[in-house]
């Protein structure tokens, strides 16, 4: 049992849509004129007069059940369920419609209700998404009704913008994670399969606080796409060399592959060639390599001068270079 919640301006585009469906039922009404959807429109629409200020009174439930358990769902059925969710979601003492689809394999019925109460109150839609879940796994057990083994159960396939995307990137990001020691390998195959990985800092600091996947123009937190894809207990799959790549020195799996300097060739000059020996010079020491700051937003480049002496063979003196 999944439930869906939408919520909409206006009744006659939605009350034409789970009517007008090839082989839709309308299994039960309260408070509404049921002559024909012209009644039930009208029926909503004066309603709604009482609390003009409500910008959308259009409530919309869609709750979905398992093909597994059409046998046990008759249209009595499906009527107790979706009263009794409706009760459990607060949405009471108002107008509503119950219309039962056949257009898919699995048993699924509609509810349509007016957010503005019988008495001109409107139905709170406070943590709605969150007592949806809650709800639905109550009623699931409370009627032996039939829990899924997760997204592996899902049919991809049917799956329409941005739901295709998100389980796309489930799909790979679950595959691939075992595979590789760091992020930066896991970045990299992704990347092939038209995946990014972004990562979100704390503040200005080098501290990285979560994690992003995005495919094509759809962007997902971690966390959106699995409860298990947060960036901490994805870091965990790396063991020791995870936070090797993205501890203190995180930079390590999200810095830009840099360039290497040229090989000197063996009677190449340790000044660097060039007309004067003055404009190319060896690699500066480790230490003071610049430290690169990957944050995308960043008010001010730090400017980095590094001083060598070199023997210049046309002064007897050092030349001071500034890079």
């Amino acid at each position: 049992m999944i439930g869906k919640i939408k919520k909409g301006s206006g009744f006659k585009g939605c009350v034409n849509y789970v009517l007008g469906k090839e082989q839709a039922v309308l299994l039960h009404a309260d408070g509404v004129l049921t002559e024909s959807r012209g009644d039930i429109i009208r029926s909503f629409c004066m309603q709604t007069g009482m609390n003009p200020d409500l910008k959308k009174p259009v409530g919309h439930i869609a709750l979905s059940y398992s093909a597994v358990d059409a046998p046990k769902l008759t249209d009595e059925k499906m009527v107790q369920l979706a009263q009794e969710y409706m009760r459990e979601m607060k949405i009471t003492d108002t107008q509503y419609i119950i219309v039962r689809h056949q257009d898919r394999e699995h048993p699924h019925v509609h509810i349509v209700f007016n957010r503005i109460d019988n008495n001109g109150k409107t139905i709170s839609d406070r943590n709605d998404m969150y007592r949806n879940e809650q709800v639905c796994k109550k009623l699931k057990t409370k009627h032996g009704l039939y829990f899924a083994g997760g997204k592996e159960q899902v049919k991809q396939h049917r799956l329409k913008e941005p739901d295709k995307s998100k389980y796309e990137i489930y799909t790979a990001v679950k595959n691939e994670i075992g595979k590789f020691k760091n992020w930066r390998q896991l970045q990299e195959r992704l990347a092939e399969k038209g995946i990014t990985v972004r990562f979100k800092y704390k503040g200005q600091t080098g501290e990285i606080q979560g994690v992003s996947f995005s495919k094509g123009e759809y962007t997902f937190k971690g966390s959106e796409i699995d409860r298990n894809f947060s960036f901490s207990k994805l870091d965990k799959c790396f063991g020791d060399a995870g936070l090797n790549t993205v501890g203190n020195q995180r930079q390590t799996a999200f810095t830009p592959v840099r360039e290497p300097l040229p090989t000197q060739g063996k009677t190449d000059s340790p000044l660097i060639t060039g007309s004067l020996g003055l404009f190319t010079a060896s690699s500066p020491p480790a230490d003071e390599e610049p430290n690169l700051n990957l944050r995308k937003k960043k008010k001010k480049k730090k400017q980095l001068n590094c001083k060598h002496s070199i023997n210049s063979p046309f002064h007897s003196k050092n030349v001071i270079l500034l890079l």
